[in-house]
């Protein structure tokens, strides 16, 4: 199927091929369990009897990954799969929980993920991983007049209707973890205590992170664990004390920039860019897409910092 090209899908068909190897049975699993329950019993047939599936679970897998990567109207996707819409949304509904469901890959380390936020501190601390932390936000579709918390999207930065959300790398910039998906009106700050994102600092107390302006507070609340950009110096301050803030910001942006680069992977794909579909969604469209990108980044190998230390060849004679 020419769908299964990585120009369409957005993987390779490596990747594909491992996605199918990995959803296939959690995907029957749910089916069977479905008709069990309408059913109200066993199957009286055996398995393959009845109405045949119109789109098997390869090329349910495969539309799902073009709509990701492309933001394709399922009405496009339907006339290329020649079946009905209705067809095609209930495909992507179906295989997009499962893509969010897997949570992250995590680098060198095959066949762990990481699901939630307790899973990432418990492996950075495990593993001597310092993080990144960062925030973005998505342009969504604004919603109706007079619809009750219309001006929670608005966003303060973009004065456009977002919904913002948290990411954490590691030093190369490889995804660990993504989500905390709030309002675009909510800050940064906010969103930390809210979703008990200090708590795992006081829980992991060697996890340390590089965060930029925006994460001040938390910064403040841990100054042996969050590093933040130095202040700006006073007016009055001297030439040699602004020279040093800079020096000082410069490196701490350049430990930090690699989530941002993070961040620019997940915009490659469409709906990351801006968010057409209900925002009742976003959450589970937001995992799946960066679950994919975690697969991806986490196959890139570790750089590792060789020693400096100078080490006698052999003993010398005094």
């Amino acid at each position: 199927m020419a769908l299964s090209h990585p120009a369409f899908s957005g993987v390779s068909r490596q990747h594909l091929g491992e996605l199918i190897e990995e959803l296939a049975p959690r995907w029957e699993a749910a089916r069977e369990s479905g008709l069990h329950e309408k059913r109200g019993g066993a199957r009286r047939r055996t398995a393959g009897a009845g109405r045949k599936q119109k789109l098997v679970f390869v090329d349910r897998l495969l539309v799902t990954l073009v709509h990701l990567r492309h933001g394709l109207p399922h009405a496009a996707l339907a006339a290329l799969c020649a079946v009905d819409r209705s067809t095609i949304s209930g495909a992507i509904r179906e295989v997009r929980s499962l893509l969010a469901a897997r949570g992250f890959a995590v680098p060198d380390r095959p066949g762990l993920r990481i699901r939630t936020p307790g899973d990432l501190f418990a492996y950075a601390e495990a593993e001597g991983v310092d993080l990144r932390i960062d925030g973005t936000e998505v342009q969504v579709r604004r919603p109706r007049a007079g619809r009750p918390g219309r001006k929670a999207f608005v966003s303060g930065k973009k004065r456009q209707n977002t919904i913002k959300t948290t990411t954490f790398s590691d030093g190369q910039g490889r995804t660990l973890f993504s989500g905390i998906v709030r309002p675009g009106r909510m800050h940064d700050q906010t969103a930390v205590r809210t979703e008990g994102l200090a708590e795992q600092f006081h829980q992991h107390p060697t996890v340390k992170a590089e965060v930029d302006e925006g994460y001040r507070g938390l910064a403040s609340a841990f100054p042996d664990q969050v590093s933040a950009p130095p202040k700006k110096p006073k007016d009055d301050a001297s030439l040699g004390e602004l020279h040093a803030w800079r020096e000082l910001r410069r490196r701490q942006s350049s430990r930090r920039i690699c989530v941002e680069h993070t961040n620019a992977e997940y915009k490659k794909w469409r709906p990351l860019q801006r968010y057409t579909g209900r925002r009742e969604d976003y959450a589970e469209t937001h995992m799946a897409i960066t679950g994919l990108v975690s697969d991806r980044s986490a196959r890139r190998p570790t750089r590792r910092r060789t020693s400096t230390e100078l080490m006698p060849l052999r003993q010398t004679a005094c």
